[in-house]
């Protein structure tokens, strides 16, 4: 069976991008491009929300990416990708299903086969609602040194409480601190 995990670049004081939608605040080097590579090779699915699909699918294709990052972006534009959403009418970038209806029970039905692993890159709408149907196994939060002070946190208000399980840390040489967990079954303590 496989597992998605949830991985998102946050600020200290939780928030994914600003009220803006901008992550211009990425603490990305050398040493995270290795992590994001080896990341995406243990992977065989990207899953996104309307937002963060748009806004990878416009970067990555390009040829500012193709030429700044090329063994990245290699990787997004092939991997197989599944945008979920209600008002696209298609996905136009490379190797992207679209699903528009029965999100939850379309990813359980994904999660039952055999293969690698699947990751929610960003998209913070939908990996909340798949944290609260049970979807998600693993949770890697990128907390970069700073305070952003205002923006969208990475988890909703009104979220149920759930347990973790701290997995791992990793500090990175840039301050970036990666922290793994999986979320735990059953109810909350």
């Amino acid at each position: 069976m496989k597992r998605i995990i949830w991985f998102n670049m946050v600020t200290l004081d939780g928030f994914f991008e600003g009220l803006q939608g901008e992550i211009d605040w990425h603490h990305v080097d050398e040493e995270f491009n290795s992590f994001a590579s080896k990341q995406l090779d243990s992977l065989d699915m990207l899953l996104f929300g309307r937002v963060t699909y748009e806004m990878m699918a416009s970067y990555w294709p390009t040829e500012n990416a193709i030429s700044d990052d090329p063994i990245i972006a290699e990787k997004m534009n092939t991997k197989p990708k599944i945008v979920y959403s209600t008002t696209l009418a298609k996905a136009n970038w490379s190797n992207t299903h679209l699903v528009n209806e029965n999100a939850i029970k379309e990813t359980f039905r994904l999660k039952q086969k055999e293969g690698l692993d699947m990751a929610i890159f960003g998209s913070a709408t939908l990996a909340n609602s798949f944290l609260e149907a049970g979807l998600v196994d693993e949770i890697r939060a990128m907390v970069n040194p700073l305070l952003l002070g205002t923006g969208h946190p990475m988890f909703k208000n009104g979220l149920e409480k759930k347990d973790l399980k701290l997995i791992s840390t990793r500090v990175f040489d840039n301050g970036n601190v990666l922290l793994t967990y999986q979320p735990l079954p059953g109810k909350p303590a």
